[in-house]
Formats: C-alpha cells, sequence, structure tokens
C-alpha cells in the first residue's frame, strides 16, 4: 500500500478517509466490522483508528489497526499520543504496528483524561508534546507521519497564530501531513491553511469532518474537540420539531460544509465515523462520491 504522503502526491483528485474506534468489547465488534465494510465501498484511500487517553485502549488500537491493515482495502494509518507514556512505550507501539504492516502514524499529543479542559501533564519519562512525538518516530523507522491540526483556537492559549506555528514546527520535524479536528465552518479551516502557508509551508491539510445527528451527540463531541458550534446551528437545532428533523439539519450542514471545503481545494476529506456509517454514507452520496472521487462541478 502506499503511504498518506504518496497518495496526496499522487491525487489528481480530493481524497477521502475514515477514523474509527477500536471495539471495546466482543459486543461492539460487529457495528466496527459494518461500519468498516460499509464505508470502504466509497474506495477511501485511508482508514485510521483511534488511541485511547493514557495509552488506554493501546492494544485495542494495535489489534484494530493490525485487522484493518490484513483486509488490504486500503492504506491504515494507527493514531499514537504522548499522555501517559513513556518513550519505550511510544516505541513499543511503532514497533507493534510495524509488524502488523502499518507504517503510516498519526502523531497526537493528546488529551489528559476528563478531556481537553484538563491541565496537560507530561510523563516524567515521556515526551512533550506532538512535535518531539514526531521526531521519535521519524528517528525509529520508515514511518510517514500525520499530525492534528486545529482549525478552532485551541485551548488554553487561544491563539490562532500559535496554532498555525506549531503546525509548521510539526512539518519541520518531519510530518508529511496533517488531519484537523472537527469543526463546522468552511472559513476556520481556509484561514489556518492561510496562516501556515503565510509561513512558507505546504504541507497538506485535510479537514476532518462528523455528519451530526443527535443533539446529545453535537453538544458532547464539540465540547471533547474544543470546538463551538455557530450560533445559527445551535438556534436552527433547538427549532427542530423532532429527532428526524435534528438529523437531516446536521446532515444537510455536513454536505455543505464539504461542498465549500472542496471548492476552497482542501485536499480531501476525513469523516470521524464514531464506528457509524449511516450519516457519512448520506453525506458522500450527496456529494456523488465515487470511484474517481466527488462530484465538486
Amino acid at each position: 500500500m502506499l503511504s498518506v504522503a504518496d497518495l496526496l502526491a499522487g491525487a489528481s483528485s480530493p481524497l477521502l478517509s475514515f477514523e474509527f474506534f477500536p471495539p471495546r468489547s466482543a459486543e461492539e465488534q460487529p457495528r466496527f466490522d459494518t461500519s468498516v465494510e460499509r464505508l470502504v465501498a466509497f474506495s477511501p484511500a485511508f482508514l485510521s483508528v483511534t488511541y485511547g487517553a493514557s495509552g488506554s485502549t493501546r492494544d485495542r488500537t494495535v489489534a484494530a489497526t493490525a485487522s484493518l491493515a490484513a483486509r488490504g482495502q486500503a492504506t491504515v494509518v494507527g493514531h499514537l499520543t504522548c499522555v501517559s507514556q513513556t518513550r519505550d512505550d511510544l516505541l513499543r507501539t511503532l514497533d507493534a504496528f510495524a509488524a502488523a504492516g502499518v507504517r503510516d502514524i498519526l502523531a497526537i499529543r493528546g488529551d489528559m483524561p476528563g478531556g481537553p479542559q484538563q491541565p496537560w501533564r507530561q510523563h516524567p519519562e515521556g515526551l512533550r508534546n506532538a512535535t518531539e512525538l514526531v521526531r521519535l518516530i521519524k528517528g525509529h523507522g520508515d514511518f510517514c507521519v500525520g499530525v492534528a491540526a486545529f482549525p478552532n483556537v485551541h485551548q488554553p492559549d487561544n491563539d490562532p497564530e500559535l496554532d498555525a506555528r506549531i503546525v509548521v514546527e510539526k512539518a519541520r520535524a518531519g510530518a508529511q501531513y496533517a488531519i484537523t479536528q472537527l469543526f463546522f465552518e468552511s472559513h476556520r479551516y481556509v484561514e489556518l491553511v492561510t496562516r501556515v502557508r503565510e509561513r512558507g509551508c505546504d504541507i497538506p491539510i485535510i479537514p476532518g469532518i462528523a455528519p451530526l445527528t443527535v443533539i446529545t451527540q453535537i453538544e458532547r463531541f464539540a465540547a471533547l474537540a474544543d470546538c463551538p458550534l455557530p450560533e445559527d446551528l445551535v438556534a436552527e437545532l433547538r427549532a427542530a420539531k423532532d429527532p428526524a428533523e435534528v438529523r437531516r439539519i446536521g446532515i444537510g450542514r455536513a454536505i455543505d460544509l464539504c461542498r465549500d471545503l472542496l471548492a476552497a481545494g482542501a485536499p480531501g476529506l476525513q469523516f470521524f465515523t464514531q464506528n457509524r456509517w449511516q450519516a457519512t454514507s448520506e453525506v458522500l452520496r450527496a456529494l456523488g462520491w465515487g470511484q474517481r472521487g466527488p462530484d465538486v462541478s
């Protein structure tokens, strides 16, 4: 399989990718498997599996990532976070990914248990941030490394210029592409890309999307992703007369956002699926996504 960097470099149209989380139990495995099978029908360029806070899902993440790689349906990206991990822990996980044939890694500092509002604490034998993690990975073998980017100002600094500067620092450390955290307004993505380009950095930045379908999911995901909901979206959702209308509004907004991002030149779309395939499929069908990519005419 080609690396994500090679896929981006050789693409003639925007790429598609899906993020899943590892099943927490045997009962959740069918939902994971069904979501993967349904979504790979859209010919994604790559798939990835999340890594829990404190490395809490390490074994399950490696197992789920390895299972995707064994299917051979797309390039597979393993997530890796710094939270509560020693350098040796991180290297062991990298070796486990490599043993499974996974050479693409998404390097993330990660949030402390409790979410992004919790103060960050470096492990005494660990790393300070994702930039150091990128260097560690690049020094440990032939890995393609992606990183996170923040279209919304990242707590606690609330400094968009700092967020852009950190993306550039990670690129200079060896990162080859970035995937944004969740956001709801296309101008936030465009402004982030502009700030990064103004610093002389051409790293591809893929926007991260989640079709939001229920109010409780929306509020929870927005809080975890450090992502404010636009006031007009909140008002529209609160005025919805029933759950079906909430779903229609959320999916409609995701479709509009994707169209705006593709029109702005996004190199692809990453969907945070939460191991659910239906809403993402609706968005992709509305975009006319097929074997050759989306219809952006």
